[in-house]
């Protein structure tokens, strides 16, 4: 009897991202551990992807341009209801967990999760046969967390101008630039 990573292995993978770093160095880790796994940059991307060749598992971010991530789930599950999705986000909260998991997601992950947490994840999934969200206390990011995930999604939506996301965040410039030199 093969054991439930073995089994995982010779599964496809779809990881949808708008951050085309993290999409493509999940994609590398997935394909380094054998699975065969594609990227797309959105949801209209994904659901072309997935109707091609419906994936086993999935990974999906939360929040990307147009279609959320809750919405590709619901679009994933009626294309192939065997598919197991695990939503990525770093904006977490309960309400939204409870969404996810109620529209077919098997887990609800906090960025940042590498592949190491998304097949440990897929593998409880496969294991148990139901979705079993982690407990809140650990989908739940840290304020410092939230702030500074907030802060990147508006720079990155201002391409990276700080005067600018300083305006639309309602902070001084010298203080957003404060606050991008340090880490959470």
């Amino acid at each position: 009897m093969m054991s439930p990573v073995a089994a995982l292995s010779q599964q496809t993978v779809l990881v949808v991202d708008d951050d085309d770093a993290l999409r493509e160095r999940l994609v590398r880790a997935f394909v380094a551990r054998g699975y065969g796994a594609r990227g797309a940059r959105d949801a209209a991307e994904a659901i072309q992807l997935a109707r091609g060749e419906s994936p086993e598992l999935a990974v999906v971010d939360l929040r990307m341009p147009g279609s959320s991530g809750l919405e590709l789930v619901r679009d994933l599950k009626e294309i192939d209801p065997a598919t197991n999705v695990v939503v990525l986000t770093g904006y977490g909260s309960i309400a939204t967990a409870l969404e996810a998991v109620r529209l077919g997601a098997t887990h609800y992950l906090p960025k940042p999760a590498d592949v190491d947490d998304l097949l440990a994840a897929f593998a409880r999934a496969d294991t148990s046969g139901a979705a079993a969200p982690l407990p809140i206390s650990h989908a739940v990011p840290t304020l410092a967390r939230t702030e500074w995930e907030h802060i990147q999604r508006v720079l990155a939506d201002c391409s990276g101008n700080v005067t600018k996301a300083a305006r639309l965040l309602g902070i001084h410039r010298r203080s957003l630039q404060r606050k991008l030199a340090k880490a959470p």
